[in-house]
This record gives C-alpha cells, structure tokens and sequence, in this order.
C-alpha cells in the first residue's frame, strides 16, 4: 500500500505525539512493505504565528492532495487570549468544516 499523509503537529504535546506516531507509521511501513510519504504543515497557534491565520491555505492544500491527515493537538498559554482575533482552535473547526468532518 502507498499512501500520502499530511502531518499537522500542531501546538504543545502535539508535536511530540506525531512523532511518535511517525515512528510507529514507519515501523508499520517497513514491517509489511507499505510506502508512506509524509507532508507537514502548520495549524492552530504555530501556524498564527507563522502566518496571522490558524489555517492557512497551504494547510488546506496538503491536506486535500493526501490520502489521511495526522493531526496533533492544538493551543497553549501562549495563545490563551479570548479577546484575540484568531485564536489556535479555529483551525480544528475550519478543518472540520472544510472537509465536513463532524463527529
């Protein structure tokens, strides 16, 4: 099996929970002769600060150009502020809703 994954570490543990996942992901591929190519991009608080929006359009991209998305967690204390403009969850519900993923 081939398959494409974007990767979307997010904020906080999440970072270091996808690579984890990677690792087991890899160890899967390597076990029963899958080929999985990994794409990252950014989402939720990193992402607002890399580029003022919690979902950027080329998070969006990658996304619909893979097969699966591993998505880590999102927010922080940094990003804790309820009077800001964008704030790191809005990338979870413009994900969500971008894809109508309602659960």
């Amino acid at each position: 099996m081939n398959a494409k994954i974007a990767v979307l570490p997010g904020d906080g543990i999440g970072p270091e929970v996808t690579a984890q996942a990677l690792m087991v992901l890899e160890g899967i591929a390597e076990r029963f002769g899958h080929e999985f190519t990994f794409s990252e991009a950014h989402i939720g608080g990193i992402a607002i600060d890399e580029t003022g929006s919690a979902l950027p359009s080329e998070t969006i991209n990658v996304c619909q150009t893979s097969d699966a998305v591993l998505l880590g967690a999102v927010g922080g204390p940094q990003w804790d502020d309820p009077t800001a403009s964008v704030r790191p969850e809005q990338g979870l519900l413009g994900i969500r809703k971008h894809f109508g993923l309602y659960a």
